[in-house]
């Protein structure tokens, strides 16, 4: 054995023997309990970053534990290869999108490989490879068929210069990134999937799912969104007969329906077409209303702006007339392009009403409640202000004055009903997933559009629509401008007819992967057997930013893919692990104007208490601590790591700095810690293996303090074995070794070296999963011939558990004064009589007799005096 720890020697010779012996390549074996761990595949970005390192070290150590366990473990990796970043790489360096990807892919694989990740790179996919996609558009033509995916038109960001629609983070302060121009919002055709038709079941499966942080469920909730309000029909005229046209609004607050001031319709709205045919002033303002983006976020924080048409609806119960609203926060998409407006009662409707001088007219008071119900409610004495958000007491509301909002809402809807002017409904946030992309870099959608036939699915012995790789990127997609691509015949009439030249939302391969993975060699179906030996997945790991969407269309892809017979699972993943982010501090140089320089952390130093730039010697600004990314420049190359301490050293601070859920702030105090401590490891297994190797101790009597220590070892292996498979809290477990190893570094009883033996081959066990090349090493040196791969996580002996004696606390009224030790079955009065005959409470005593002895069980005694 080496006397020094060299990991830039024992870790390729480890990765290299892994490689070759395909240590990780799993197979379906029934005779073993499965266990499928996966964290979320990368996009194939060029570099690793410490997210990356962090997530995957997660998900490597769980895999590696459960291997030792007797699982038979799978941890699979590929590539989410499609996307937006590809073009723009391939704009700004002149090469084609897919050279850059592969080229990124077979990087990134090498980096992940110097990692030490337990994975088996035989299953490795990447979603820009026709033999996977082509399974992707399979799918969609089945469910094209069955109507789960239909065809309608769409509001979306289009860039008018560049002739294209824009995702929603492209537009920037309403135009487009790269052009400049003002983004319009335009309607195009788009294909959507009928996500709405499994709200309720991807609603309630949520509690099928108790392996799941309760934040991401409650995020999901939020999400999908279930309301139940009242539908309101405000007639377009006064003398409304039943069957004329009326403005549709949906709400959960019909309680307030007696404060509405004003309605508010969308800019596409049918009534505001109607309106601004001659008004012209009405017309320009529709036009900018449709421009900007229609990212919900964006609609939320943007300045609230409206304008009367002169147009009236009038209220369902009292007959009054109320103005009709163009306004830019109303999208016509959600619901029916109308809402009511409460300014009393609604915040956004109240600044609305204030801006534009229109009624505010409450008809909600507070209450205080007064037993356990509302039904016991009265006046709140205090004034209130406004608006006033909460439910209460309805006043100047007609019939409904006096009642409770809950009680009201019920109360109107059924009168509203009878009027044949509402109803009561159901309405769900979530709207159908539309994942038409007038992008090039994407898998095709396999549609052929027929003059004669109309929309027909590709046939599946013409899968895969190819998308062409060699391509030259400018303004819009190249695809549209390639008739070699787009031109071709029906499949039912054989006449001329063309390709759908849009591609599909890059989710949508994310969206299937971890099942693919079970089956990537098949080539004549999308899944097979195999996909439901490992499915569901047991443990999946990721970034809490997937919390809504990657995770709710995997959960709808996985009903889509059961319902057509591929898998017979639910939900694809049974446990989840939402790791917290990776920060570092931030540096930079005020430039004027609001621009600021940042520089890299690696490039600062302090001198004299003041943080300067390296090259210059001049001082820099401290920003706050961030999350680690290339805008702010404060990421740290894994890769820069790996060379100077090794993957281990990586591994280790990772595991060590922060339990995996919150988030890890990087100090290079404790990356050097993490080294010192493996260092100190190899040190001290070369020091015991150079006085001999001996057998683990496996029995005999053994000194009090070596029986002590022993004891200490096997409570160690219970809390760390608890830690890792239980709470996944590494930090605590990696502490609770290095409690070990100082504890043994004082033991020095004669008759403790098979003990010593035996604790160091547990800790390089117990270490195993966290830093795997040293261990390998280490296990081989104290036990000549073993193999790391084949040894199995270590046992509790409960027989070292047992103890002869206890040590009690000792209190003299309550406070402490030092300690006695008693037999461990020592009954109340033995105990009592050690305790009054302790020194240490004799002293505090001071002769006075004891009113009382409290002994509290295996804790502590205390002697009132």
């Amino acid at each position: 054995m080496d006397a020094q720890y060299r990991p830039e020697i024992i870790e390729p010779e480890a990765q290299q023997h892994w490689d070759e012996k395909q240590i990780f390549r799993a197979t379906e074996d029934s005779t073993k309990p499965k266990y499928y761990c996966l964290s979320m595949f990368p996009y194939p970005s060029g570099k690793l970053h410490m997210g990356h390192v962090r997530n995957y070290t997660i998900g490597d150590v769980l895999a590696r534990y459960h291997r030792m366990k007797g699982y038979n473990v799978l941890q699979p990796m590929g590539w989410d290869a499609f996307g937006l970043p590809a073009e723009n790489a391939a704009l700004a360096n002149n090469v084609a999108p897919a050279g850059w990807t592969y080229a990124n892919i077979d990087y990134m694989r090498g980096q992940l490989k110097r990692l030490g990740l337990a994975v088996d790179w035989q299953r490795e996919v990447a979603t820009c490879k026709p033999d996977y996609y082509r399974w992707e558009q399979w799918l969609f033509t089945e469910l094209f068929k069955k109507g789960v995916i239909y065809q309608k038109t769409a509001a979306v960001n289009w860039d008018a210069v560049d002739h294209t629609v824009l995702a929603n983070e492209q537009v920037i302060d309403g135009r487009g990134w790269r052009s400049g121009a003002l983004v319009e919002k335009r309607d195009i055709p788009m294909y959507f999937f009928r996500i709405s038709a499994y709200a309720e079941e991807l609603l309630a499966e949520l509690d099928n799912l108790p392996g799941w942080p309760e934040r991401v469920k409650t995020m999901q909730r939020n999400w999908i969104g279930k309301s139940f309000g009242v539908e309101i029909h405000f007639p377009l005229n006064a003398r409304h007969q039943h069957g004329e046209p009326v403005l549709k609004v949906f709400t959960t607050r019909a309680d307030t329906l007696f404060g509405v001031t004003y309605v508010a319709v969308a800019a596409e709205h049918p009534l505001a077409t109607q309106a601004a045919t001659d008004n012209p002033a009405l017309a320009a303002f529709i036009a900018e209303c449709k421009q900007g983006s229609v990212a919900e976020a964006d609609m939320a924080t943007m300045e609230k702006k409206g304008m009367d048409t002169g147009l009236k609806v009038y209220h369902p119960f009292t007959n009054e007339p109320v103005p009709v609203f163009v306004a830019n926060y109303v999208l016509m998409g959600y619901g029916e392009g109308a809402v009511m407006a409460v300014p009393a009662h609604d915040e956004r409707d109240f600044a609305f009403a204030q801006k534009y001088g229109l009624p505010i007219k409450p008809v909600i008071k507070p209450v205080e409640v007064k037993g356990e119900n509302l039904d016991d409610a009265t006046l709140h004495p205090s004034p209130f202000t406004l608006p006033y958000l909460e439910p209460g007491i309805l006043f100047d509301s007609g019939d409904f004055s006096g009642r409770t909002s809950i009680d009201a809402i019920d109360k109107i809807a059924l009168v509203l009903s009878n009027l044949k002017l509402g109803e009561k409904r159901t309405t769900w946030r979530l709207r159908d997933w539309g994942i038409s992309r007038q992008r090039y870099w994407g898998c095709p959608i396999p549609i052929i559009h027929c003059p004669t036939c109309g929309d027909v699915p590709v046939p599946s012995d013409q899968l895969p629509v190819v998308l062409p790789e060699d391509v030259k990127i400018d303004i819009g997609s190249p695809i549209k401008k390639m008739p070699s691509f787009y031109e071709t015949t029906c499949p039912i009439c054989s006449g001329r007819a063309e390709r759908e030249t849009d591609t599909m939302d890059t989710f949508v391969e994310s969206s299937w992967y971890y099942a693919r993975y079970a089956c990537p060699d098949n080539t004549t179906a999308m899944l097979d057997g195999r996909a439901n030996h490992w499915l569901p997945v047991d443990q999946y790991i990721g970034g809490i930013e997937h919390a809504i969407l990657h995770l709710l269309y995997a959960r709808f892809f996985h009903k889509l893919m059961r319902d057509v017979g591929l898998v017979n699972s639910n939900e694809p993943f049974a446990n989840l692990l939402t790791q917290g982010m990776v920060i570092a501090d931030t540096y930079y140089r005020d430039l004027g104007e609001g621009k600021k320089q940042w520089i890299n952390p690696a490039d600062v130093e302090q001198r004299d208490g003041v943080w300067v730039l390296k090259a210059d010697g001049q001082p820099v600004i401290v920003g706050g601590t961030e999350k680690m990314s290339k805008s702010k420049n404060n990421g740290v190359d894994p890769q820069s790591l790996i060379d100077q301490y090794g993957a281990d050293t990586a591994r280790l601070f990772m595991m060590f700095a922060a339990p995996p859920e919150q988030s890890l702030e990087w100090s290079d105090a404790g990356v050097e810690g993490a080294n010192r401590f493996l260092r100190r490891l190899w040190k001290m297994v070369y020091e015991h293996v150079e006085g001999g190797v001996v057998v683990a101790y496996s029995g005999g009597e053994l000194s009090a303090p070596t029986q002590d220590f022993r004891r200490q070892l096997h409570q160690t292996i219970a809390k760390v074995t608890d830690d890792i498979e239980r709470r996944k809290l590494f930090n605590t477990a990696i502490a609770a070794i290095m409690e070990l190893m100082n504890a043994m570094a004082k033991l020095e009883a004669a008759d403790a070296r098979a003990v010593k033996q035996e604790a160091l081959e547990d800790i390089v066990l117990m270490l195993a999963p966290i830093v795997p090349h040293i261990c390998r090493s280490l296990i081989k040196a104290l036990k000549p011939g073993a193999c790391l791969m084949g040894s199995p996580w270590p046992v509790v002996d409960e027989t070292a558990l047992v103890r002869d004696e206890i040590e009690l606390m000792l209190q003299v009224n309550g406070k402490l004064r030092g300690k006695i030790t008693v037999a461990v079955d020592a009954g109340k009065e033995a105990i009592e009589q050690t305790a009054l005959a302790s020194p240490d409470v004799q002293k505090f005593m001071d002769g006075k007799p004891a009113k009382k002895v409290v002994v509290v069980p295996g804790r502590l005694v205390n002697v009132v005096v």
